[in-house]
């Protein structure tokens, strides 16, 4: 069975950080793309950054440039999500969720993730 298990969130103020994790376990991290996806109240699904490890690339959404890095543990077959700098429009339950190859819409069709993880709720407070 293919399974995400995203852990890692918490609550922080302004300025802080925290970082998540994504355990993938029925595939390899290093041969799909495995993309952070949150959603805050009210709002739509974000995708905020992706890996491809089998291309070397990499993709961050424009808010999140210089404050949020992501990288992966082949080893552990896990995904980070190393978010410094948090602000209060980063609160959001965040997902792990992972695809094969990139379509037209690209990383951030969300539409276009295969296999999702529970969520993991970041509330960041000012």
């Amino acid at each position: 069975d293919v399974q995400l298990q995203a852990s890692g969130g918490g609550s922080v103020q302004a300025g802080g950080s925290l970082r998540l994790s994504c355990a993938a376990s029925g595939f390899s991290v290093d041969v799909y793309y495995i993309g952070w996806v949150r959603q805050a109240p009210g709002k739509e699904r974000e995708a905020v950054s992706c890996i491809g490890s089998r291309d070397g690339r990499l993709f961050y959404t424009d808010s999140v440039k210089g404050r949020f890095t992501i990288s992966t543990d082949s080893a552990k077959n896990t995904v980070y999500l190393q978010m410094n700098n948090l602000k209060p429009e980063d609160t959001a339950v965040y997902y792990c969720a992972a695809f094969f190859e990139l379509s037209l819409g690209g990383w951030r069709d969300t539409d276009d993730y295969e296999y999702w993880g529970q969520g993991t709720l970041v509330t960041v407070s000012s």
